[in-house]
């Protein structure tokens, strides 16, 4: 195989990374899933795993004791998902990288030290909330308050839909410290044991099933002013930095999740036998194939084109709202034929593309769904057209 040697993806420091991402997901993760989607939850032992590999502090600065940058985090993302792993897995094991880069950004050299340096070593679980009942995608209707008392904030209210909200150790929460709007909203840092904070309830998903997911509650919970992740005000801004790389997060499992379901039917194509000849001997296999591979293609070069210029400091917010909905639309695609092709063996639990088709479903929900994303990308498009 000839390598671009142009192609930041294809860097020799990016191929050994892949092949520890690999053996360590084969090692780790694949034999694991089963029993990690029955429990819900992925244990603390695999964090710690994936943190002795050097993988958890991808994408963060080095003044956090990270390493590595989003192009080394998306690859790390294909080779867990193209190993055997899931976007739930994806979602459970990486969750620092939604908890943490807010914190990580401020710069508060206490608050890293408390908080990212730990969840980079695997040794803490952080969760981020944001949305509430009735809120969704609102960000600026956000109700939880938190009004200062001396030293402290007291916060009350409610979060939902919150990923790793049962095992979380610290959860970075979207609070209001002011008016209505989001000039009136801050981020403050939350630790779980902190009395009146607790887990409502685990929700219960169609998908991501070893990822856990809940609802938190704040009762009047008393947290140190200092927990407050930069300046009162600044949350809506800070999100809003950070939401690209959330998002691009997805996009990227969105066509490793396609790509893995297509490296799954390759081989059941060639060895399945109906009507005394291979499934792939026919062409409207052979067709279905080639329309997966063709729309995986072009979201993965579409995307790692937008990560690269992402990395490079570009602004491209209304590209990753495209990448994320053509990665999100391919994966859909990709894993409805997947499950087709295997017919009855591809409904059933104990095949990996049932898993990848439930998984995939969440991608054009989560991080902003398509239809969000369709409102950023439409108000680009028409005010050039003004």
């Amino acid at each position: 195989m000839v390598v671009n040697s142009a192609d930041p993806f294809e860097t020799d420091e990016r191929r050994a990374l892949r092949a520890l991402v690999a053996a360590f997901t084969e090692r780790e993760v694949a034999p694991n899933m089963d029993t990690w989607e029955q429990d819900g939850s992925v244990p603390i032992e695999l964090h710690r795993a994936a943190a002795k590999s050097g993988l958890l502090e991808l994408g963060f600065p080095e003044a956090a004791g990270g390493a590595g940058d989003y192009i080394d985090l998306a690859i790390l993302i294909e080779e867990l998902i193209g190993h055997g792993g899931s976007p739930g897995l994806c979602g459970a094991l990486l969750t620092h990288t939604i908890a943490a880069p807010h914190i990580a950004a401020a710069g508060d050299p206490e608050q890293i030290a408390k908080y990212v340096r730990p969840a980079l070593d695997g040794r803490k679980i952080g969760s981020l909330a944001i949305t509430e009942p009735g809120t969704g995608s609102d960000v600026a209707g956000v109700g939880t308050a938190a009004v200062r008392d001396g030293d402290h904030y007291v916060v009350n209210g409610a979060k939902t839909y919150i990923t790793s909200g049962t095992r979380a150790d610290f959860v970075t929460t979207v609070v209001r410290t002011g008016g209505p709007g989001h000039s009136g909203l801050s981020l403050l840092i939350v630790d779980t044991d902190t009395p009146g904070f607790s887990v409502g309830r685990r929700l219960e998903k169609m998908g991501c099933r070893c990822s856990d997911t809940a609802e938190l509650h704040y009762d009047n919970v008393r947290v140190p002013a200092a927990n407050l992740v930069g300046a009162e005000g600044t949350a809506f801004k800070q999100l809003m930095t950070r939401l690209d790389g959330e998002r691009l997060n997805l996009a990227v499992q969105g066509y490793a999740t396609a790509q893995r379901a297509l490296d799954l039917v390759l081989p059941w194509v060639e060895d399945r036998v109906t009507f005394g000849a291979p499934l792939a001997s026919r062409q409207v296999i052979r067709h279905k194939i080639a329309e997966m591979a063709t729309q995986i293609t072009v979201a993965r070069t579409f995307v790692r084109d937008v990560v690269a210029r992402y990395v490079r400091g570009e602004a491209v917010s209304v590209e990753v709202a495209m990448a994320k909905n053509t990665a999100a639309q391919t994966c859909e695609f990709v894993v409805h034929e997947a499950v087709q092709i295997f017919g009855g063996m591809g409904y059933v639990r104990e095949n990996e593309v049932e898993r990848l088709y439930r998984d995939g479903r969440l991608l054009s929900i989560g991080g902003g769904a398509t239809e969000i994303m369709n409102e950023v990308i439409s108000n680009r498009v028409l005010s050039r057209a003004r």
